[in-house]
């Protein structure tokens, strides 16, 4: 009121302004209005304060574009799904969430800061955060997770009878030895290695390798499911904390297309289904994505090896080849990601490899090893159930299991190739050994591989679909086959198996040379032992698989975990330092379902990865998105 007290000053408005003075000002003023709001809708990023102002479309830009895109029509406006949560537990069965434990943060567990920025799924804490689809993260997709857990037929831990009854009981003593086997792994894994992808234990450190592409924690990843099914609540803690703080993507070396997708997708995945933890769900599609450009080739057939960095297929030259088992070994898991993800690419690069392997022409109906995935031709007539070829067969009929007995086409491709096998690789040795060699151009390698000691209880899992004139003949080779590979355990000195055994010169069932001779924690065997105890209850594989049990703590436990060793044949053998990460995931699961009831990860309800882990079967009635009637 300064102006008040001015001698001869007399105001001509309320305001102290003439009108003059007051036109110029409200101009002034409306001025400074327009510019603010201007500003406010035209300046990048203001998306957040455009929503105080304009009213929500009733559909996100670009909604028709992604659906189209994943072969999807757009939908019209719909309430969310509720947040995916876990489903009240199956009775005899414990509730996922009773897990989580407020000493996550256990002294023992290293963290490692992260070398970039931290990813969306670091913070996806249980089960509020939606995945999105590949350059879209606007477009939520969320998967059903009650719905799924209510269309099991088994509870996931199985009804776990009364121990109070027999607690004294031989089989609950075994299983109780390898659960404490599998906690030892786990404990010197934590205390001299965590965080890397495999422990050394005579160095007491840990090893990365290079097959992963600067992926770290393989351990921890194949071992969540284990850990989790024998119910060492503590330890899935410790594992699923380092996968919430310290598992990183933002690597940038070349990596193993196979080794990823079997050991850290199927493990990120079969941790999902078993928990519905959303950290794991987003983690597997978030690195299923990296995985793609090994698929950009010629053919679509993928490369080996795929470049984190640049994107690129690694090996890139025209005449180097795709391997069989490793391009035959992603539909299990690609059709679940498309499942979790909404997001169709996935499940489109596994069904062309279908169509690449349908049109071409294959000698005597035998899949050769080697692929060239610029010229869609084989590279070379090598045919083998072992390595190299092993795990596309068992794809074929997990795949037709998994898909609920809907995928026909998997069905046909497996028992036709299963007829070739026969035909032209099975043998029966002098001694009355049944085994499958390998096949070069038409002539016959007499040996097998561990590696191909799966096939007993792949042979055994399929009988039941097979032709009824069949089921009984398959059911006799597949325990055939088992029992040859038990002998060439029983015929060394440490009662485990070599790499390699041969059938030739008088010598059935061993290894006859030292670079054969070696045995890495492998899991082949105990596998057949395993599907053929539940198909068939006889107690010989359950002997069997104690004997596993007990050479395993006789020559490869050590002081700071177990190692392999490298000649079976010695019965002071030296080790090779190696807790491979697929002795967690693979031989310790499988020998603890061995000695475990049929419903605990029933195999009505599950089918197993090459890795052991384990991916639902479709009991949905409208699974039109990822598993494919053909």
């Amino acid at each position: 009121m300064l102006m008040r007290k001015v001698p001869g000053f007399v105001p001509a408005s309320p305001w102290g302004l003439r009108l003059p003075q007051k036109f110029l000002f409200l101009l002034f003023l409306s001025g400074l209005v327009t510019l603010c709001f201007g500003a406010l809708f035209l300046l990048p990023h203001s998306s957040r304060l455009k929503r105080l102002f304009l009213a929500p479309r009733t559909q996100q830009p670009g909604l028709e574009v992604v659906a189209e895109i994943a072969g999807h029509a757009p939908a019209r406006e719909q309430e969310p799904p509720p947040n995916p949560a876990p489903a009240a537990p199956a009775p005899g069965e414990d509730d996922p969430s009773s897990w989580a434990s407020p000493r996550r943060r256990k002294g023992g567990l290293r963290r490692t800061r992260p070398t970039g920025p931290r990813e969306e799924a670091t913070a996806a804490r249980g089960n509020s955060i939606p995945a999105s689809r590949p350059g879209d993260e606007g477009v939520p997709f969320r998967f059903d997770f009650n719905a799924f857990r209510s269309r099991l037929r088994h509870p996931v831990l199985g009804t776990r009878a009364d121990e109070s009854q027999e607690p004294q009981s031989q089989v609950r003593a075994q299983r109780e030895k390898i659960k404490e086997m599998m906690q030892f792994a786990w404990q010197s894994y934590k205390r001299y290695a965590m965080g890397k992808n495999e422990l050394r234990p005579l160095t007491k450190d840990g090893y990365e390798g290079n097959m992963f592409g600067g992926l770290s924690g393989a351990t921890v990843i194949d071992s969540l499911d284990t850990l989790y099914l024998m119910e060492l609540k503590e330890e899935f803690q410790e594992a699923k904390a380092w996968v919430e703080e310290s598992f990183h993507l933002n690597v940038s070396g070349e990596a193993s297309l196979f080794e990823v997708n079997i050991r850290y997708i199927g493990g990120l995945l079969s941790a999902f289904y078993l928990t519905g933890e959303e950290v794991f769900r987003i983690k597997a599609i978030r690195l299923g994505e990296k995985l793609l450009p090994a698929f950009n080739t010629p053919t679509g057939i993928p490369k080996g090896v795929v470049s984190f960095k640049s994107g690129n297929w690694g090996w890139a030259t025209a005449g180097s080849s795709s391997i069989l088992a490793e391009f035959g070994s992603l539909h299990l898991e690609f059709l679940h990601l498309t499942e979790l993800s909404g997001n169709q690419v996935f499940a489109e690069k596994v069904r062309n490899i279908r169509k690449v392997l349908r049109k071409i022409e294959k000698p005597f109906g035998l899949y050769p090893n080697f692929l060239s995935p610029v010229s869609g031709n084989w590279v070379q007539h090598h045919v083998s159930v072992g390595g190299l070829g092993d795990s596309f067969y068992e794809y074929l009929i997990k795949s037709w299991l998994m898909s609920g007995k809907t995928d026909m086409e998997a069905k046909n491709m497996y028992y036709e190739a299963l007829e070739a096998i026969e035909t032209y690789l099975l043998n029966v040795s002098p001694g009355g050994l049944t085994y499958i060699a390998e096949w070069r151009g038409g002539i016959l390698d007499h040996k097998m591989g561990h590696l191909a000691c799966f096939s007993g209880g792949m042979i055994a899992l399929g009988a039941e679909d097979a032709k009824e004139e069949k089921r009984a003949h398959y059911r006799e080779l597949a325990a055939q086959i088992t029992k040859t590979c038990h002998e060439s355990y029983a015929r060394s000195d440490t009662k485990l198996g070599p790499e390699a055994f041969w059938f030739n010169s008088g010598r059935e069932a061993v290894a006859t040379q030292l670079s054969e001779s070696y045995y890495i924690l492998r899991p082949e065997v105990v596998e057949s032992y395993m599907y053929l105890w539940r198909q068939t209850h006889n107690p010989i594989y359950r002997e069997w698989g104690w004997e596993v049990v007990l050479a395993l703590e006789k020559y490869c436990r050590t002081e700071a975990g177990f190692s392999g060793i490298q000649d079976v044949y010695s019965s002071t053998p030296n080790h090779d330092n190696k807790q491979q990460s697929f002795f967690l995931a693979e031989t310790l699961k499988y020998l603890y379902l061995l000695f475990s009831e049929d419903d605990l990860l029933s195999l009505e309800d599950w089918v197993f990865n090459t890795e052991a882990h384990p991916l639902p079967v479709n009991h949905s009635d409208s699974s039109g998105r990822a598993w494919g009637r053909h």
